[in-house]
């Protein structure tokens, strides 16, 4: 009885082996047929990997000998085709022969920090530095603007992960630079097509299972999901200071809401322990003007027109000629305007007229008395080129 397990275990292996070196022969095959691929880095790795395999190279020799000899000087590591048949063949032949999983590697450059936070670029919005969840969506980029746009308590960042490899090694710095973020929500659709990577599974097995020496993610089925810019210790501090959620496939953005504030309730404190030296970004205390530098472009009065419902605006050039008036519903259509009439040239002065306005549409919206309130600071006589007129008694029109 035993010996008949034995033999039906024996040939189902046969047979399964049977079907993905026929799988691995017809990826192979679409590979060869597209001239884009001869050039490319993943097609090349693939076939110097399948060679090295001596159960895969003894079925397909004369199949893997045909794609080298279509070898195109390398013009790019990967081109990230939304199918890519040398990966797929690559995972169906490490089914078989899982050295093969260890052999070739995307691109591995080195990440560029920059200034703040998050410190390495990606397709992500921030939404608090101090929040303790993150949103991964994976391949679902839509649900970024859908949850980001909804002003969730609790919610940090939220981005999605196309790659296994270098993706994942951006989540991991970008998370580590923030001790706040305690849980990494993992959700959407994990592949597009068969594309070959599979960023969420591959980053639950890191969760769950580490990396090896070669820094490989133990258990990941993803393209190549090595991390050649981080070490050990970085995947440690990962997997202490986050909880990863696991929610792969979920794509309704009332469920994932739930989650983040759910997570968000059981906020365990700012993590302590990153390997990188972490450097916060300061509370900086803000401070009035010390004086006041008159716009080269003008100034504005304004004022709500109560019986027609409208905010009134008027431009004058800083030698006190009337130039332009204007009459506008809101306060964002009056600085729109201003804005394309070239009508305001410094930063200071664009705040302080953006506040006028919402203070007059205020005002017209509730009936109460709107006046116009002088610009902070101190006259600067000195600083205006274009004339040495100071502010005049009344109304203010310094704007």
């Amino acid at each position: 009885m035993l010996r008949n397990v034995s033999v039906h275990v024996i040939n189902e292996m046969k047979n399964r082996t049977k079907v993905l070196l026929q799988q691995t022969d017809d990826e192979l095959r679409q590979a060869i047929a597209a001239k884009k691929c001869w050039r490319c880095g993943c097609f090349q790795d693939t076939v110097n990997t399948l060679q090295k395999s001596a159960i895969i190279k003894k079925s397909l020799k004369s199949l893997l000998t045909d794609a080298h000899s279509l070898f195109e000087p390398k013009r790019y590591d990967c081109l990230g085709c939304e199918i890519c048949w040398p990966a797929v063949a690559q995972n169906l032949a490490a089914e078989i022969d899982p050295a093969v999983a260890e052999g070739g590697h995307c691109a591995t450059e080195e990440p560029e920090i920059r200034q703040g936070w998050p410190p390495l670029p990606g397709d992500y919005r921030v939404i608090r530095f101090q929040a303790t969840v993150a949103v991964c969506t994976l391949n679902s980029d839509h649900l970024i603007t859908e949850l980001a746009d909804t002003n969730i308590d609790g919610l940090s960042i939220i981005g999605s992960l196309h790659t296994e490899n270098l993706g994942i090694e951006h989540l991991i710095r970008n998370i580590l630079s923030n001790p706040h973020i305690r849980f990494l929500i993992v959700c959407g659709e994990d592949t597009r097509k068969a594309i070959g990577h599979l960023p969420g599974q591959s980053l639950v097995s890191l969760m769950h299972h580490g990396v090896n020496e070669r820094m490989r993610i133990i258990e990941a089925k993803g393209k190549r999901p090595f991390l050649k810019n981080l070490d050990a210790n970085h995947v440690d501090a990962f997997c202490q200071q986050v909880q990863v959620i696991e929610h792969i496939g979920t794509t309704d953005a009332y469920t994932l809401r739930n989650l983040i504030m759910d997570a968000a309730a059981n906020d365990p404190g700012s993590f302590v322990g990153a390997p990188f030296e972490v450097n916060p970004i300061p509370v900086e205390e803000a401070e009035m003007p010390a004086r006041l530098r008159l716009d080269p472009a003008g100034y504005f009065i304004l004022y709500p027109d109560q019986l027609h419902q409208r905010i009134m605006l008027e431009h004058y050039s800083n030698k006190g000629m009337l130039t332009r008036r204007f009459t506008a519903s809101s306060a964002a259509s009056m600085y729109v305007t201003v804005i394309n009439a070239e009508l305001i040239s410094r930063l200071d002065h664009a705040a302080y007229l953006g506040r006028e306005l919402a203070r007059a549409e205020y005002a017209l919206r509730t009936g109460e008395r709107y006046i116009q309130d002088r610009a902070p600071g101190k006259f600067n006589e000195s600083a205006n080129t274009d004339c040495n007129c100071k502010p005049s008694g009344g109304r203010n029109t310094l704007t």
